[in-house]
């Protein structure tokens, strides 16, 4: 897709680093891989609204779950610790559920299936069964961490996890919680413009 059609309508995710999500999203697709889109930690809505747009273009109407708490960062653990990520401080970047839906509104597009709450008071019924995509922006160590628990153990084998922030100094808890969570499993890692891309080793 051609996402210069279209605003970013935060500074939040850069275009390059879009693209990448967006070029995995439509991977995923081509292969024609089952399972629900979903994105844990949607924000303002920025990648979702161009994640609705992707799958309007392809005419597919799997479903499309976010999962956010729309009350702002939780606090930070001992592993995002970092003298250059003083400004992420717990309740930043809070958004309403209301917000996130008005930006759809606004585009005239359907809104995906939106879960208010905190990542670690998600269970596995409240994710699809199989997930083809997942775009996870946690920020934060417990997270990412968080996500990825939820998320791998439902992710179709060609399915594609597309992490935001890795590598990236201001918050290196993202880094730590892929590390950690990967440790003796099988999987692949690419990353450009601060997007790591993983799917399993079959």
């Amino acid at each position: 897709m051609n996402i210069n059609l279209y605003p970013i309508i935060s500074d939040q995710i850069s275009k390059p680093a879009l693209g990448v999500v967006l070029s995995e999203l439509e991977r995923a697709l081509d292969n024609k891989t089952p399972g629900a889109v979903v994105e844990l930690g949607c924000y303002i809505g920025t990648t979702s609204l161009f994640i609705r747009r992707v799958l309007n273009e392809r005419k597919e109407d799997r479903p499309f779950h976010v999962y956010d708490s729309f009350e702002g960062l939780p606090p930070k653990s001992t592993q995002d610790s970092s003298a250059a990520g003083v400004d992420f401080k717990a309740g930043e970047l809070a958004v309403s559920k209301k917000q996130f839906l008005e930006q759809f509104r606004r585009a005239h597009l359907e809104p995906p299936i939106a879960h208010k709450g905190w990542f670690n008071d998600l269970t596995a019924t409240d994710l699809p069964d199989k997930i083809a995509f997942a775009f996870l922006d946690g920020d934060f160590y417990e997270s990412i961490l968080t996500s990825l628990q939820l998320v791998w153990p439902r992710l179709d084998d060609n399915g594609i996890i597309t992490i935001d922030d890795y590598r990236r100094e201001t918050l290196p808890g993202v880094e730590r919680a892929i590390l950690d969570f990967f440790q003796g499993k099988s999987y692949k890692l690419s990353y450009a413009h601060n997007i790591a891309v993983i799917s399993k080793v079959l």
